[in-house]
């Protein structure tokens, strides 16, 4: 990935966008949070769920002694700039009651925006594509069953990307 490039100032005109959202969560009724979480955004101005995968069960990366995470992946069609659908996303962690203490803290509530159209941007608080995404079964495994074809801006096929994280646990949810 060319983390290189100068970001560029996002378009100030309203127009339909495709956005990929990463939930997770861990704490306090993980599954719960999950649901409530997409009944939140399918409440967000201008945008409307298009999709949204399967629930999956995954043990947390890089933060042993810590419950199972919930995860989910929805794709959205919004008219919000990708700064205003992070501040949304945002705010509904903090409705729900998310506190950042550390960094790989156990959370109520994680939403990340993972993808926005084809846009690779980065800047300090938004970064898209999502970092790591690429290298998480968590985020390429509901991602694929949804969007099949999916393209992560530069870096690749989500798909071919997911065989590489098959060493990952990921139990799909009935």
């Amino acid at each position: 990935m060319n983390n290189s490039k100068i970001p560029q100032p996002l378009e100030k005109t309203k127009s339909d966008h495709i956005a990929f959202i990463g939930l997770g969560s861990n704490l306090e009724s993980p599954i719960l949070q999950i649901h409530q979480a997409i009944a939140h955004l399918d409440q967000l101005p201008e945008t409307s769920i298009l999709k949204q995968s399967s629930l999956y069960r995954s043990a947390p990366i890089d933060a042993p002694n810590q419950p199972d995470y919930i995860n989910a992946v929805v794709k959205l069609k919004t008219s919000l700039l990708p700064q205003e659908l992070l501040r949304h996303l945002l705010t509904i962690e903090e409705n729900s009651g998310r506190i950042r203490t550390y960094l790989n803290a156990p959370r109520i509530l994680d939403l990340d925006l993972l993808l926005y159209d084809d846009l690779q941007y980065r800047e300090k608080n938004l970064m898209v594509p999502h970092p790591r995404m690429h290298q998480r079964a968590f985020v390429l495994q509901p991602l694929v069953e949804i969007e099949s074809n999916c393209t992560i801006p530069g870096i690749g096929l989500a798909s071919e990307l997911l065989n590489q994280c098959n060493q990952q646990i990921l139990e799909r949810l009935a």
